[in-house]
């Protein structure tokens, strides 16, 4: 393991590499800059600007100052907030986001993973078309259509919960709700898949056949092989969780990392755009680890190779 473990990470760093040479060119290259707002500001004042943050080197020496920088854990100055920087932006800001994925990741697997399961062993009954039709709802109806919609009817008219923010425990149901129900389809119909697939297996008929009850059968010898491709599936699940809050967060107005995000590539914020698409990134690397770790625990055939 410590060998997979030290070859995956030795693969990870020309990987993060390309995507930190790529979003820092796409971003320069990319019409206007962090001082071309709404608010005009004199050439003269501009020139200062850009000489005290180092944008008026040569493009090539800016490339290589900012990864010397992040050799050092620096992910620099923000442009938009000047008494700020990017680290101080995001230890502030990823708290939320985590709070946001990891409540979202619960609903995913709280209503995914018993509605696979019972989609299987209830195979071609009522409560397997019940099951199959909601994952498939989920799978259609797209997070910025389901969450106004449910702001429409729970926040506004009913007022059950608040339509925006981040403040009460309650403020974390819709937005859970909309972006954990995404990847409960997902997880619903993987579940039913792979438990169909295990459930057919000729050491499920010898335990049936053995006396073992429905019960022990599927969730003591079915439900470990049947989880396979759910846990094959959370590696990019909870990267698409985070991202997904992107969205979510500008929805529901949640002060988390992935609006500040949104807000940064409107403002040109480079530094900021950089610092969050580097932790994202080094974010899904570590989890697809975790989830190749988990793989080969679940299942004794795989090998750490």
């Amino acid at each position: 393991m410590i060998r997979f473990l030290l070859r995956r990470l030795l693969e990870t760093i020309p990987v993060l590499l390309v995507i930190v040479t790529a979003t820092f060119f796409m971003l320069r290259f990319v019409p206007g800059g962090p001082f071309t707002s709404e608010k005009a500001v004199t050439p003269e004042v501009r020139r200062n600007l850009e000489a005290h943050y180092g944008l008026d080197k040569p493009l090539f020496q800016q490339y290589t100052d900012y990864l010397g920088s992040l050799l050092r854990g620096d992910f620099g100055p923000s442009f938009k907030y000047s008494n700020r920087t990017v680290n101080e932006i995001i230890a502030d800001k990823l708290p939320t986001s985590l709070e946001l994925g990891a409540w979202s990741l619960l609903v995913a697997l709280g209503l995914g993973l018993p509605l696979g399961v019972l989609a299987a062993v209830k195979r071609n009954t009522w409560l397997d078309y019940l099951a199959s039709s909601t994952a498939m709802i989920g799978i259609c109806v797209p997070t910025f259509v389901l969450g106004p919609l449910l702001v429409l009817v729970f926040g506004i008219h009913l007022r059950w919960f608040n339509a925006s923010g981040w403040y009460e425990p309650i403020d974390r149901v819709l937005p859970s709700l909309v972006l954990g129900f995404y990847y409960a389809a997902y997880v619903a119909r993987l579940t039913r898949g792979g438990m169909l697939d295990v459930l057919h297996q000729d050491f499920i008929r010898t335990a049936r056949a053995k006396g073992a009850s429905e019960a022990r059968v599927v969730f003591k010898h079915a439900l470990r092989g049947g989880l396979l491709p759910v846990v094959s599936f959370l590696g990019p699940a909870i990267a698409g969780i985070l991202t997904g809050s992107f969205v979510i967060e500008t929805i529901f107005q949640i002060p988390g990392l992935g609006r500040e995000f949104v807000n940064s590539a409107f403002n040109r914020d480079y530094t900021l755009v950089l610092g969050t698409v580097i932790l994202y990134a080094s974010l899904i690397v570590v989890l697809n680890l975790i989830v190749d770790i988990v793989q080969v625990w679940l299942n004794p055939k795989l090998k750490f190779e």
